[in-house]
């Protein structure tokens, strides 16, 4: 890589341009830049014969998904549902999930992504902010419908099941989680109509004109900040970003030589229903005619680890927690890694320690990239032949422009701490029917404020230092937890920890640490004097509180929130 000076950087807005690696224009060409309908139906056609995605250790072919998904557009042309509804899926990673989404996108639908963990409370509310006029639930979840249904607005209710497009091993997959009491309970959805029959009836759709414009997804965010509000996600934002991965990254999965029939196979344990793998794991993989192999359930380690030692790979995908919890599990070392490209990270930062640990399990290095549902969601990312993890969020996308901003939105100095704010094609339209929350994110010159520190280096990396809203105060001095979880991590005791401020009568607000152990005669006296050690005085924790776990989201990003909220409720 080139080296740039501090005064060049300060002389050239983007200096991250001059680090580009050859193959990688400035800019996308947005002539290759269509719809979602566009990469769906070419997909399906050019990869007809590939398998597409694979599950519980049934694979189904690209044309067979395009099938389905016409199958689930004809259907819902056939029961009056008009171009720009709102179609909700509530469901993990399983065959039926991207068949639907797809049928939704062709029909020129908008896609209502929904966690299928939620409560009755939080899919009322998301389901009614959003419109949205049919549901579609795997069955596992269905009681929660049930509870939630009188203060419903929904037209119809479709029921998935895990065993959906698997022929005669999904009858057995179905018969198994219904025996188990814990996976299906009872639930009465009178009407409900099976999306078995659906995706198995006819294929033949009404034409519909899809338009780069077009809202495809209302993508919830804000479950770990404040009340969940939806990005308004357009065929060209989500279309653009699959673009920009293309770009950046397609020039390192070339096939071996001599292998025209090579496949890609991605590791799809983060959940479709998030943008990270909605787009990474599912979009870019139709781009390039990857397979993915889905992953229902990956906090099930153990199972998780039993399908990767059976499976071929090439790409793989997660958040720093999931990275730990396999890095650290001892049958690790019998899974085959040898054609893994690389390892994709994002959603959370990646401490260094685990990063460290993967490396040396697998022979790759964690590949760090960042941005949020807001973005489409990859705003940068790291080169795809690094050696070693960098700790960085790499270089701005193609087409993308980042600012590092004080709280009057002016630029601040090389090297200084300031908001990250990112403009570019893959930049919600906004939030869904709230112009004022939009209006607090968006600023006149057209950036998104994502309301994370960073700074900006002076080869052109982006820093991520922390969440402002995350941020300790502590006697006037700022502290930032990822920097003291960073420390913790490095203690062979912990296994992961996650750090608060809570309020404090002397220094306003003291650094609070959760702690899950791994060596379990861990004393919070050992950890506070290996904190002490590590970091100056007023950023080490003031309290270490250890937990047998820590609250997290469906994706494994740890919900500080939450830890703060339930030791303020005891106050």
């Amino acid at each position: 890589m080139k080296v740039t000076s501090a005064a060049q950087a300060a002389a050239d807005p983007r200096p991250w341009l001059a680090h580009y690696p050859p193959a990688v224009p400035p800019v996308i060409d947005q002539a290759k830049v269509g719809t979602l309908a566009d990469l769906i139906s070419h997909a399906v056609t050019t990869y007809a014969a590939r398998p597409a995605f694979e599950s519980f250790g049934k694979a189904i072919s690209f044309a067979e998904v395009g099938k389905a998904a016409r199958a689930f557009t004809a259907w819902l042309q056939a029961r009056g549902f008009k171009k720009g509804d709102r179609i909700a899926l509530m469901m993990p990673n399983i065959l039926a999930n991207p068949a639907a989404i797809f049928g939704t996108l062709l029909g020129g639908y908008t896609v209502v992504n929904v966690n299928p963990l939620y409560t009755a409370r939080e899919l009322t509310h998301q389901l009614n902010d959003s419109g949205a006029r049919v549901l579609v639930v795997i069955e596992n979840f269905a009681h929660v419908v049930e509870e939630a249904r009188p203060n419903l607005k929904l037209d119809q209710i479709v029921l998935a099941t895990a065993g959906d497009l698997m022929g005669f091993k999904g009858a057995i997959v179905n018969f198994v989680a219904r025996r188990i009491k814990k996976v299906v309970k009872p639930f009465n959805l009178p009407g409900a109509v099976p999306l078995k029959t659906i995706l198995a009836g006819p294929s033949t759709m009404a034409p519909v004109v899809v338009l780069p414009e077009d809202v495809a997804f209302l993508q919830y965010t804000g479950g770990t900040t404040g009340v969940a509000k939806g990005a308004t996600l357009t065929h060209h934002n989500v279309a653009s970003n699959v673009e920009q991965c293309a770009l950046w990254l397609g020039w390192g999965l070339e096939p071996p030589l001599g292998r025209s029939d090579y496949q890609h196979v991605m590791v799809t344990a983060l959940p479709l229903y998030h943008i990270f793998a909605l787009t990474c794991c599912c979009m870019f993989m139709l781009r390039i005619g990857a397979k993915g192999l889905l992953i229902a359930n990956p906090r099930d380690i153990a199972g998780f680890i039993k399908i990767l030692k059976t499976s071929r790979f090439t790409l793989f995908s997660g958040v720093n927690t999931l990275y730990n919890a396999l890095a650290n599990h001892p049958e690790i070392e019998n899974v085959d890694f040898s054609e893994l490209r690389f390892a994709v990270a994002g959603g959370m930062a990646t401490q260094a320690v685990v990063a460290k640990r993967w490396r040396e399990v697998t022979g790759r290095p964690i590949v760090e990239g960042y941005g949020l549902s807001e973005t489409s969601p990859v705003a940068s990312a790291n080169r795809p032949d690094i050696a070693e993890f960098t700790g960085t969020i790499g270089y701005p996308l193609p087409s993308t422009d980042f600012a590092i901003r004080d709280a009057d939105g002016n630029d601040v100095p090389m090297g200084g701490p300031g908001e990250v704010c990112i403009r570019g094609p893959q930049v919600m339209r906004g939030y869904w029917q709230r112009p004022d929350e939009t209006a607090k994110v968006m600023t006149p010159d057209g950036y998104f404020r994502s309301g994370d520190i960073g700074v900006l280096l002076p080869d052109g990396q982006i820093k991520i230092v922390d969440r402002m809203k995350d941020m300790v105060l502590v006697s006037g001095f700022n502290v930032y937890p990822n920097e003291v979880e960073d420390v913790l991590a490095g203690h062979p005791g912990v296994l992961e920890s996650a750090v608060i401020g809570l309020p404090d009568e002397h220094s306003g607000e003291a650094v609070t640490a959760f702690v899950v152990k791994r060596d379990a005669s861990l004393t919070a006296e050992e950890l506070r004097s290996f904190c002490k050690d590590n970091l100056t005085g007023y950023k080490v924790p003031k309290q270490i509180i250890f937990r047998d776990s820590l609250p997290k989201t469906n994706v494994g990003k740890v919900l500080r929130r939450a830890l703060r909220e339930e030791i303020t409720a005891k106050v």
